[in-house]
């Protein structure tokens, strides 16, 4: 077998904690959009290469060698811009085993609370949702055609350190909407990586949705974050009242549960099974602040 190597297409926040969890010094290459995320892909230890919607010889290259693609690149309107630039280099990859799309539990749409796993049908609500479940099925039909496995990780709301109610409850952002009955899952992005070595290691093709434990309301989330700083949690906002953009209004228009026994199947056993295991191991370890401060639970 040849030797290991990964590349990721959209080497952000998630593919950034897929490589420091790399324990066995695989190679591994990342794309970007822009030269000036080189350095911090570097830090990661993620050989970095520029992909903006075009296939570039540098990429072309990198591919030949690959034998672990995962793809964290996001639908467009025109369909996946990865399968769109390198479709029939990818279905030639000499070296290639297996194959990693990154997608979102939002692809199950609205099941008023109920609990989904992987066998529940697709009903998305959102524009993105729908253009999700189109390009998992282009890329496991491209497995299907190449005979190699294709692993779809449906990843309800990342968070980690830079990324949490901690950092938004410090630069004053943190807010409690409170809709009754509505819970949402999420997932540190150490599970996403650790699911992702999981998978890679056993070349496991299939869908998994890779999230936490427990489903709960966003507002407890935030309360706990609070507790730990030793904080008064914001006041309570009606959901109903709130000022909200329309992408942020349509996350609260989808409520389910989402299971995970199939990636646990597999053997992975999940580091941070629940919010408060989570925040309580950023707060104590005091790291809740680095990485790529953006809004928490972002789907």
């Amino acid at each position: 077998m040849s030797e290991r190597q990964v590349l990721i297409f959209g080497a952000g926040y998630s593919g950034k904690a897929f490589a420091r969890a790399n324990k066995d010094a695989t190679a591994i290459v990342g794309t970007t959009r822009s030269e000036e995320k080189f350095e911090a892909l570097r830090q990661a230890g993620i050989e970095p290469l520029l992909f903006d919607g075009a296939l570039t010889a540098e990429v072309g290259e990198a591919l030949k060698k690959t034998t672990h693609l995962v793809v964290s690149v996001a639908p467009d309107d025109a369909g996946d811009p990865v399968l769109n630039a390198a479709r029939a280099t990818i279905a030639r990859m000499p070296a290639l085993e297996w194959i990693g799309y990154l997608s979102t539990v939002g692809v199950y749409g609205d099941y008023g609370g109920a609990w989904v796993d992987e066998t529940a049908e697709c009903r998305p609500v959102s524009k993105r949702s729908v253009m999700r479940v189109a390009a998992e099925q282009d890329w496991l039909k491209l497995g299907r055609d190449i005979d190699r496995p294709v692993a779809i990780l449906r990843l309800s709301g990342i968070y980690g350190p830079g990324r949490n109610a901690l950092v938004n409850l410090e630069n004053g952002t943190a807010r409690r909407l409170v809709k009754p009955d509505q819970v949402f899952n999420r997932i540190h992005c150490d599970d996403i990586a650790g699911a992702l070595w999981q998978l890679i290691g056993s070349n496991k093709g299939g869908i998994f949705n890779v999230t936490d434990d427990e489903p709960a309301p966003p507002q407890d989330v935030v309360a706990y974050a609070a507790s730990l700083m030793g904080v008064e949690p914001p006041p309570e906002i009606p959901f109903d009242t709130a000022q909200l953009s329309p992408l942020a209004r349509s996350f609260y228009g989808e409520n389910k549960r989402v299971a995970n026994a199939a990636i646990k199947a597999t053997g992975y056993r999940f580091r941070f099974p629940d919010y408060r295991t989570a925040f309580d191991h950023m707060w104590a370890d005091g790291n809740w602040r680095d990485g790529e401060a953006r809004s928490p639970m972002k789907r």
